[in-house]
């Protein structure tokens, strides 16, 4: 992946490993439909390069991701829904190789399932976590398929509904991150090394195993993109996301 002022993931390979940077600052690395296309191909050049052992997805910036990109989603989701993000996900879980989600920033909504799709999860004391789609008028449909997994069952009942914002301490004991450190580069590093030692047969069908009923909760993909893309084009939804993007409180708010 070349450099250039549209490069929206970087991608570097060194030591057995590529990392693949979000790296979109100017809209909190946001799931734009460029930025999902470029994640999804650099992941594609590390499964198939046979130096790489595991993926790195990062992030430049106080954000990780900020989840969709809401100035553009209205008029595109359910493309967005069915063929870029769901895609995306699932494209993680099925990568023969693992991948490990590095975070100390700000993670939302779509950015949730990225670090739920992740084989490991290890993030900082600048990380926090939230699902503000019921705040916004919609659901995290798609995303559902990669987070509910992780999470315990009230846990899950909780940040869906309320939308609260919560650290790495919390993430890590509700199950949606592996670890939470102060030095998270040196939990990276640790387990890094580890993944080192494995043989990739070992890493692709011990991966394959863990994550086969993650898969197949994706038969039901159509269906949660088709009822994204109806709660996004709704009137309560346009209300949600004006209100977010004009930074005042939407008209249901008591």
């Amino acid at each position: 992946m070349t450099t250039s002022e549209h490069t929206l993931v970087r991608s570097e390979t060194a030591d057995g490993f590529a990392t693949l940077t979000l790296d979109s600052p100017h809209n909190r690395n946001a799931l734009s439909p460029a930025l999902i296309a470029q994640l999804r191909a650099g992941l594609q050049a590390a499964g198939e390069d046979p130096s790489v052992r595991a993926v790195v997805l990062t992030h430049a910036g106080k954000t990780f991701c900020a989840g969709a990109d809401l100035a553009s989603a209205s008029g595109e989701h359910a493309d967005f829904a069915t063929h870029g993000l769901g895609e995306l996900l699932r494209q993680i879980l099925e990568l023969p190789k693992p991948v490990i989600a590095a975070v100390d920033g700000h993670v939302r909504g779509g950015g949730m399932g990225l670090v739920a799709a992740a084989d490991i999860a290890v993030a900082g004391p600048n990380a926090s976590f939230a699902l503000p789609e019921a705040k916004l008028g919609v659901a995290p449909a798609v995303i559902s398929l990669t987070v509910l997994p992780r999470l315990d069952f009230r846990s899950a009942s909780r940040y869906f509904l309320t939308g609260e914002t919560f650290g790495s301490g919390e993430a890590q004991r509700i199950g949606l991150i592996t670890a939470a450190e102060d030095n998270h580069d040196e939990q990276l590093a640790a387990f890094k090394a580890a993944l080192l030692k494995a043989s990739p047969q070992g890493l692709a069908e011990s991966k394959r195993l863990v994550n086969a009923q993650a898969v197949e909760r994706f038969r039901d993909l159509p269906d949660l993109a088709a009822l994204s893309a109806r709660l996004f084009q709704s009137e309560e939804a346009r209300e949600g996301v004006t209100a977010f993007l004009r930074k005042r409180e939407p008209r249901w708010a008591m």
